[in-house]
C-alpha cells in the first residue's frame, strides 16, 4: 500500500476505514511512516487550562452543557490563569491551550489582556478555544499575540450537527474555520468518532473536511455518552469495532500528512492506560497534558471517565514523559507550529 494507491478520495478513505487483518496492519504501518517522514519523532506537549466550565450552549453530547444543573460552575481568575501559564514556562510544555465553555465569561479585551500578559511573561505559544466569535474578535486576539485557535466541528453532517448543537449551524462553524486561517491564525479543528446517527460515510466525510480546511491541528476522539445529557445511554456507533477509533487516526494522518494530530485524552477514557499510546503509534504526534488546577478538574467533565482529574501538574508531567520515552519518541522543542500554507507568516 502506498499513498498513490489511495487516490485521496472518499472511496479511498472508505476502503482504508474498512481495513481488517493484514490490510489493517499495513494501514497502521503506513500512517506511522507518514507521521515519521512528515512530522518526525518529536511529540509536542501542549498544556490545557480549562479556565471556565460556564457554557451558554446546550449541546446534547456535552457534560458541561448549559442545561446540566448538576454541574458546579466555576471561572478561574485572571491571576490564576497567569499563574498556571507562568508555572509552565521552562517545562517541556511549549504551548498553553486556554479552553472554556462557549460563553463570554471574560470580555474580548480581558482575554486579549491575558494573551498579552502570557506573551510578555513567558515564551509559550498560545492557543485559544472559546467557540464561535466574530472575525474582528479573532483579528484582535491575533494582534494581542494569539498563535492558534481550536474549534472542533464535531461532524460534517449538517443535519446531525444541528441536532447535536441546537440553535447553531455547521455553516457558521465552517465560516469561523475559514476566517481564522485567512487572518494568519494557525487553526485546529476535529470531530467525534462514533456519534449516534453517524455512518462510515460520515466518518470519511469528516476526514475529507479536515483536509479541505487545510488545518494545522486535528483533534479527534471517541463519542462517550455522558449521563447528564440527552444522549445518556446511547451507544457509540462503533461499539462493535473498537479498532475504528484507531483507524480514524491512521486515515486522518494519511489524508492530512502535515497536520499536528494529538493523542486526545478521550482515548485513555475508552482504553485506560493505553489509548493515547496507541494513538501515537498510528499517526498522532501531540500530547495534551492537563494543567487545570486540580480543584477545578472534576467540574470540567465533557464525558465520564475522564482520566487525570486528581493528579497535579508534576504527576501529569512525569507520566507523560514516561509514556513518550517508552515509545522511543522524543519531546518536541520550540513552539511546534503547524506546516500549513498559513503557518510560516511572520508574527
Amino acid at each position: 500500500m502506498s499513498l498513490t494507491d489511495i487516490a485521496d478520495t472518499k472511496a479511498g478513505a472508505l476502503k482504508l476505514l474498512r481495513s481488517t487483518g493484514e490490510e489493517l496492519r499495513r494501514l497502521y504501518r503506513l500512517a506511522d511512516e507518514v507521521r515519521r517522514e512528515r512530522m518526525g519523532d518529536d511529540v509536542y506537549l501542549r498544556g490545557i487550562v480549562e479556565f471556565s466550565n460556564i457554557c451558554a450552549n446546550n449541546c446534547t453530547y456535552c457534560g458541561i452543557r448549559g442545561g446540566n444543573k448538576a454541574v458546579s460552575r466555576y471561572r478561574m481568575t485572571f491571576e490564576e490563569i497567569l499563574d498556571v501559564a507562568r508555572s509552565m514556562a521552562g517545562t517541556e510544555r511549549t504551548t498553553v491551550v486556554l479552553q472554556s465553555g462557549e460563553t463570554q465569561v471574560f470580555g474580548d479585551e480581558e482575554i486579549g489582556e491575558i494573551v498579552k500578559r502570557i506573551k510578555r511573561e513567558t515564551s509559550l505559544s498560545i492557543t485559544l478555544s472559546v467557540g464561535n466569535r466574530p472575525f474582528e474578535t479573532y483579528r484582535y486576539w491575533h494582534e494581542c499575540g494569539m498563535d492558534r485557535y481550536l474549534l472542533r466541528f464535531e461532524t460534517s453532517d449538517a443535519q446531525l450537527f444541528e441536532a447535536l448543537r441546537p440553535r447553531t449551524t455547521l455553516q457558521d462553524r465552517v465560516r469561523c474555520l475559514t476566517d481564522l486561517p485567512n487572518l494568519g491564525v494557525q487553526t485546529g479543528s476535529g470531530f467525534m468518532v462514533g456519534l449516534p446517527g453517524e455512518t462510515l460515510e460520515t466518518l470519511a466525510d469528516n476526514i475529507l473536511l479536515c483536509r479541505d480546511l487545510t488545518l494545522d491541528m486535528i483533534g479527534i476522539g471517541p463519542f462517550i455518552p455522558h449521563p447528564g445529557t440527552p444522549l445518556a445511554g446511547k451507544r457509540n456507533a462503533y461499539d462493535g469495532d473498537p479498532e475504528m477509533f484507531f483507524k480514524a487516526i491512521a486515515v486522518l494522518r494519511i489524508f492530512n500528512p502535515d497536520a499536528h494530530i494529538p493523542a486526545t485524552t478521550a482515548y485513555d477514557a475508552l482504553f485506560p492506560g493505553q489509548g493515547r499510546d496507541r494513538a501515537l503509534q498510528v499517526g498522532a504526534n501531540v500530547f495534551m497534558p492537563n494543567n487545570t488546577p486540580v480543584q477545578y478538574r472534576k467540574d470540567y467533565l465533557l464525558y465520564p471517565g475522564k482520566p487525570c482529574i486528581t493528579e497535579d501538574a508534576d504527576q501529569c508531567s512525569a507520566c507523560t514523559l514516561m509514556r513518550i520515552e517508552a515509545l522511543g519518541r522524543t519531546v518536541g522543542k520550540g513552539p511546534g507550529h503547524g506546516r500549513s500554507r498559513f503557518a510560516d507568516r511572520p508574527r
